[in-house]
């Protein structure tokens, strides 16, 4: 029996792009919900890595594509990119029906950039699904909307019931749906079978070129090391030499673009707003994994060990907030990324709305943290030319604590496990 579908924030984003678009093209990770958020809403179903159907599935790609797109509108294609050719069919159908919501189509991998001759531009909108926030799988209460921060909420009164081992068990067992609001520790192991598969299969699948495993996963856990850090490709090819020496700055980044393509890491870009002096902007992303409990599964981390080492528990606090910030500003139409500069100013966060609104975040897991985390998104502010852009809808400092409130000086303290879209 198929488990109760839990809704996503996704759901809306897939209604509003049917609405406007003649397709819409699902991608993220293995095992983030696509196929199962997809066909709650589609008519019809094609799937393509159906064993008992997808030789004559490839077959009928590769005779007359337009075959395998007749059915109830909309239609779902999952795994699409098993037959690339769909791409350019589903392209050509929309144009010839003129409708919209024809097609949904998943994929867990981008096909390698000759796999399809069109753009799909103006016919085929994106959605990139993340795993769950802790809002959706029914850990965080969500008594603070990042929406009403945005349109000006003056004051806020919640409290988090997540404790710190509660929050370290979410951190390892991650967002992935199947585990949702479980907490035996045999779910662990899932995401140890995820970097398995990863590791093993998936990464050479991506692009049919063979890659070294333990390379692969010498990569994986340099990159658990340095998240939520700006560590270079150089700093990752040194930390990496220990076990590779023979591995290259060019052999980093072709494996670090496969698992891009495999939507298993997601670094967060710099910001580069306008600014009152001449402060040279750092302009280094962060690294970060699709979910942090990717990290802590390549390092052969578990719930205990991260509460007997704050410091790395608390990059990975970070990772998982940035995690939840991502999909709660993607339903707002907005984007994440970090801030740094030459005198050593930073704020973790900084969300951007399309209509030029914004807001910078401190991402501090303790308390005694708090006072300097304020007074960091307090100087940024003053650091942003306001003649040029909109001053911040607010500040905002997210922590592992459990009350939620207005400061005096009014930057926002809201624990992860009071927030929500």
């Amino acid at each position: 029996m198929k488990k109760a579908y839990l809704p996503r924030i996704a759901d809306k984003l897939l209604k509003n792009a049917l609405e406007s678009a003649g397709a819409v093209l699902i991608e993220g990770p293995k095992w983030c919900g696509k196929t199962r958020t997809a066909e709650e809403i589609a008519a019809s179903i094609l799937y393509m890595q159906d064993p008992d159907k997808s030789e004559s599935y490839l077959l009928a790609a590769d005779t007359k594509p337009s075959l395998l797109l007749q059915g109830s509108t909309p239609r779902l294609l999952d795994e699409w990119q098993t037959a690339p050719v769909l791409w350019d069919a589903v392209r050509f159908a929309v144009d010839q029906r003129g409708e919209n919501g024809q097609f949904i189509m998943t994929g867990s991998a981008v096909p390698v950039n000759n796999a399809v001759k069109h753009s799909g531009t103006g016919r085929i909108s994106r959605i990139l699904m993340r795993p769950m926030s802790l809002f959706e799988s029914g850990e965080s209460g969500g008594g603070v909307s990042l929406r009403s921060l945005f349109d000006g909420a003056g004051t806020i009164e919640c409290f988090s019931t997540m404790s710190i081992e509660k929050l370290a068990f979410c951190l390892a067992r991650g967002g992935w749906p199947a585990s949702a609001g479980r907490e035996e520790n045999a779910i662990l192991r899932r995401v140890y079978d995820y970097v398995d598969a990863i590791v093993n299969n998936d990464i050479s699948r991506v692009d049919d070129v063979e890659k070294n495993p333990a390379r692969v996963l010498a990569l994986m856990r340099s990159l658990a090391r340095n998240i939520s850090t700006t560590a270079a490709i150089t700093t990752i090819r040194d930390d990496i030499g220990a076990d590779e020496k023979s591995l290259t700055e060019k052999s980093v980044s072709s494996y670090m673009n496969a698992l891009r393509r495999l939507f298993v890491i997601e670094d967060l870009p710099a910001w580069g707003p306008a600014l009152r002096s001449k402060t040279v902007i750092r302009t280094s992303p962060k690294r970060h994994f699709v979910d942090p409990s990717i990290a802590v599964a390549v390092l052969r981390a578990s719930p205990d060990s991260l509460l007997k080492d704050f410091k790395t528990f608390g990059l990975l606090f970070e990772s998982l907030c940035v995690r939840d910030l991502r999909i709660y500003a993607q339903i707002l139409d907005g984007e994440v990324f970090h801030y740094y500069d030459k005198s050593g100013l930073e704020a973790d966060a900084v969300i951007c709305l399309k209509d030029g609104r914004w807001a910078a975040v401190e991402i501090k897991m303790g308390a005694k943290e708090i006072e300097k985390a304020a007074k960091n998104l307090l100087a940024l502010k003053e650091r942003i030319d306001a003649g040029k852009m909109h001053e911040p809808s607010f500040l905002l400092v997210v922590t592992a604590g459990e009350p939620a409130y207005r400061r005096d000086d009014g930057v926002f303290v809201v624990p992860i496990g009071c927030l929500r879209e």
